[in-house]
């Protein structure tokens, strides 16, 4: 379920949006572009987000509760996690704030869309954006067994969006969220590997990821920008792994 808890009603005008959130970034900049006054940093950060080619010509914002009031928003986003002393001092100071829950599935996304285009004012939006993601989801396969294998070998937990990305692309996540070293997962393989393809460089973390016994492995590389936020994009994750 997603929620929102904003202050005021949906009826204000909606010209001038902060978003606070790297997820939330996205869909405003996916949904209405001419509507920001600002991005959190993380949303030029080519690593992290899918839009960073286009929030590169928008402006930006740090979680300054001061930083926020001089550009007079009408509407700040957030999400429930994260920045939440500012978006509650920003309240306080009378600001319309909307905390969004980041979905962990498809029938998620389409509410997360439908609801943020709501609150801007420009509903017919979402729908375009829905179509076309619903439109690049394939059917399921048979079922193969796969494992997400994460930076510092953790695995992507069953209830996640990741899960449901594997799910849509006919692979079943076999993963528990715990970490699985090198070692374990030598001696028991999936039949698919799920590796997180990070344009952010080499690290300490990463360097498992690559170690050459991994190779004997069939594994298939997802970027990580399509599931760190969830959204439309994330269709395209799904077409990266379905066999």
């Amino acid at each position: 379920m997603l929620a929102v808890l904003s202050p005021g009603g949906s009826a204000l005008a909606v010209e001038r949006v902060v978003s606070l959130n790297l997820c939330t970034d996205q869909w405003l900049v996916l949904l209405a572009p001419e509507k920001v006054a600002a991005l959190s940093p993380l949303a030029r950060d080519s690593a992290l987000s899918f839009v960073a080619p286009q929030a590169a010509g928008l402006p930006m914002v740090r979680a300054s509760a001061e930083a926020v009031l001089a550009l007079h928003p009408d509407l700040v986003l957030g999400a429930r996690y994260g920045a939440r002393t500012t978006l509650e001092l920003l309240e306080r100071a009378g600001m319309r704030v909307a905390r969004l829950e980041l979905p962990s599935d498809f029938p998620g996304i389409r509410l997360a869309l439908r609801t943020t285009a709501v609150l801007l004012g420009i509903p017919d939006r979402a729908e375009p954006l829905i179509a076309a993601m619903d439109a690049g989801l394939p059917l399921p396969g048979p079922p193969a067994n796969a494992l997400v294998w994460l930076p510092r070998g953790l695995t992507s937990g069953p209830d996640g969006m990741m899960a449901s990305v594997l799910h849509q692309a006919g692979l079943t996540n076999t993963g528990s969220g715990a970490r699985v070293g090198l070692e374990v997962l030598l001696r028991r393989p999936p039949a698919w590997l799920i590796l997180s393809e990070n344009s952010g460089g080499a690290s300490l973390a990463t360097d498992m990821l690559k170690h050459p016994a991994v190779r004997a492995i069939r594994s298939r590389a997802v970027p990580a920008p399509l599931t760190i936020c969830p959204g439309p994009f994330t269709v395209e994750a799904v077409a990266l792994l379905a066999r």
